[in-house]
């Protein structure tokens, strides 16, 4: 049996894709590539949050299974927006890789004072301001190959650990940034596989590599960010660990200039509705004050 697979062209989106046909062909699947090309990935200058936000990656690659290019799309979960589009549904979510951020080019203590750091991201210069308040941080898009050969040009810049692991890439000076300093995307280092609603073959076969639980952490963040009602424009973080029957989710939401920081840390047995709770939580402390509109 074969299924076409919507995705983004990026070294790193490719490498995905092929990670998800590699966990189909046990079950006699050969997976074929349908390269499409984003609105983020048209415009590689603006800041992301300026363009749109998580839907620049996704709309696209979502439209191609919606007219039937497309059998399914495998998305990056962290840029994939919390309200599934009609006609569409996130049927699997794999095995997920290491959700925390890294800075590339120093470690947090050998950054000098006023030191230069670049990120495309809000949720990573919000909560670097907050600990670092000195810092200077610049704008930095591109896939991951085009920002680390930027870096140069900075003390430091963020990126997500998983894509250096994934691509084999390997920083000279690199620290993986803990939880604890900083919380990471929704979603991030987890892959998700959208189908159509009515494709009821191919949402048997793709619930097969689904990993139980990093779909119930992934679900709780998701949660989360649609109770917010936020989005990549603000900064914003939910990380949930799912344990013992026992789900941990911390959450945060942040002022762009990393002067307030709101959080939120539970334990409950539903992901889902943590995931509201901790929404309520942090709207009652002031976070919808935070949000630019």
């Amino acid at each position: 049996m074969k299924l076409v697979a919507a995705t983004r062209g990026s070294p790193l989106a490719l490498w995905q894709t092929q990670h998800i046909a590699s966990l189909l062909e046990p079950y006699g699947v050969a997976v074929e590539p349908l390269v499409v090309v984003t609105s983020g990935d048209k415009d590689q200058s603006a800041p992301i949050h300026q363009i749109g936000g998580k839907g620049v990656f996704a709309k696209e690659v979502q439209k191609a299974v919606l007219d039937k290019s497309a059998d399914f799309a495998v998305h990056s979960l962290k840029d994939l927006p919390s309200l599934t589009p009609e006609g569409l549904k996130l049927v699997a979510v794999s095995s997920r890789g290491d959700p925390r951020d890294a800075l590339v080019g120093s470690s947090l203590q050998d950054l000098p004072v006023e030191g230069h750091v670049a990120t495309g991201s809000v949720r990573r210069k919000a909560q670097l301001a907050a600990l670092r308040p000195d810092l200077n941080f610049h704008e930095l898009r591109g896939n991951i190959e085009t920002r680390l050969a930027k870096a140069e040009n900075f003390d430091a810049i963020v990126v997500s650990a998983v894509a250096l692991e994934r691509l084999g890439l390997q920083p000279k000076a690199m620290e993986i940034l803990e939880p604890e300093i900083m919380l990471p995307q929704v979603g991030q280092g987890a892959l998700g596989i959208e189908i159509r609603t009515d494709d009821l073959e191919t949402n048997e076969i793709l619930l097969r590599i689904q990993n139980p639980v990093s779909r119930v952490e992934v679900d709780a963040e998701r949660s989360f960010l649609a109770a917010l009602g936020a989005d990549c424009r603000s900064p914003i973080a939910s990380y949930a660990i799912h344990k013992n029957n026992q789900i941990r989710l911390r959450s945060l939401a942040a002022s762009d200039d990393g002067k307030i920081i709101l959080t939120d840390d539970r334990i409950g047995d539903d992901g889902i509705e943590l995931g509201k709770l901790a929404a309520n939580a942090l709207i009652e402390n002031g976070a919808k004050s935070l949000f630019k509109g």
